[in-house]
């Protein structure tokens, strides 16, 4: 499923870039060497971060 349809970033590209460390939208785009277009999709990735945050802090508890 598409995240970013202006770049084509799919779900995938997003979860890789969080694995490596992106901890903001920005971050996501600079590992996937594009930029935000329309910005439509920075919500989502912002809820994909919070969810890897989460899911990160339950697994250290």
């Amino acid at each position: 499923m598409y995240v970013c349809n202006c770049n084509g970033l799919r779900q995938r590209d997003v979860a890789l870039a969080i694995e490596a460390g992106a901890t903001r939208p920005r971050d996501v785009f600079a590992r996937n060497q594009c930029q935000a277009q329309c910005a439509k999709c920075v919500c989502e990735m912002r809820a994909m971060i919070q969810e890897s945050r989460e899911i990160y802090a339950m697994a250290a508890e």
